[in-house]
């Protein structure tokens, strides 16, 4: 595949949150959009890692309950604890694509390869506003069984999509092909939780394209979910779901906030 050109002085949402996660793989643009948000809304690197174990507590949840197939879109850079690292801890066959629009996420995609061989990775480059090109790329086709439940995770990948029913009409084709028994991880920023204060600062970088993140209510996620069984506790501050640690160890923001849910298809 010709991979498009890299375009270093423009940031990128899967660089930038490489950056806050600590790793390696961002270039100044990328920092310096990150220290911009970070100095709105100082809590953001901290929920950005508590994103990243809701993903993999969730991902355990998923495979626990039998799932054994996994279509992660928007997953961005290696980092530890991968998708398919946490579901072949629990079942080593499973099988896992990743699909992001990063070019230097694609050329990262052999240290996500590398998973167990009785299972399967692949990865594919493509952006969730085509849903249509994911779901009928071969890679794809070649690595998952649609006839069989598949779970689909789009963990901090909605939010940089602006148009509302443009986001809506994404979730439900990426859905509609699902089998009985699969699940929807999804996590999304939010200004649910967020004093005047905090919302003003928000839409002033968003007027400003300070920030490229479309925050959205639960209520909002939720209407992407009708039909679907939520999972308890429901849709949570992803450092409530299902969480590990005590309450006084997880991350409280008064600005921005990240929530998360995981769904079954019945």
């Amino acid at each position: 595949m010709e991979h498009t050109r890299i375009d270093t002085s423009v940031p990128h949402p899967a660089r930038r949150y490489s950056y806050w996660l600590g790793g390696k793989d961002h270039f100044a643009a990328d920092r310096a959009s990150g220290d911009a948000i970070a100095a709105a809304f100082p809590a953001v690197v901290e929920l950005a890692r508590a994103n990243r174990a809701f993903l993999g507590r969730a991902v355990r949840h998923v495979a626990e309950a039998g799932v054994r197939q996994f279509l992660d879109i928007g997953t961005g850079l290696p980092a530890p604890d991968n998708t398919h690292e946490v579901a072949q801890q629990v079942a080593a066959e499973s099988r896992v694509v990743y699909v992001d629009n990063d070019p230097i996420v694609m050329m990262h995609a052999q240290a996500l390869l590398v998973g167990d061989p009785r299972g399967r990775t692949a990865y594919l480059e493509a952006d969730v506003r085509e849903p249509r090109l994911i779901l009928e790329h071969q890679a794809l086709r070649d690595t998952l069984d649609f006839s069989r439940p598949v779970a689909l995770l789009l963990v901090t990948t909605l939010h940089f999509v602006h148009d509302d029913e443009q986001v809506a009409q994404i979730v439900r084709e990426l859905i509609a092909p699902l089998a009985p028994g699969s699940f929807v991880v999804l996590s999304h920023g939010t200004m649910d939780f967020s004093n005047a204060e905090g919302i003003a600062a928000y839409e002033r970088m968003f007027a400003a394209r300070g920030t490229d993140v479309r925050a959205r209510s639960r209520a909002t996620i939720a209407g992407w979910l009708e039909g679907l069984e939520l999972v308890e506790p429901g849709i949570v501050p992803v450092a409530d779901w299902r969480p590990a640690d005590p309450a006084a160890r997880r991350p409280v923001s008064p600005d921005l906030g990240i929530v998360g849910v995981v769904a079954r298809k019945p």
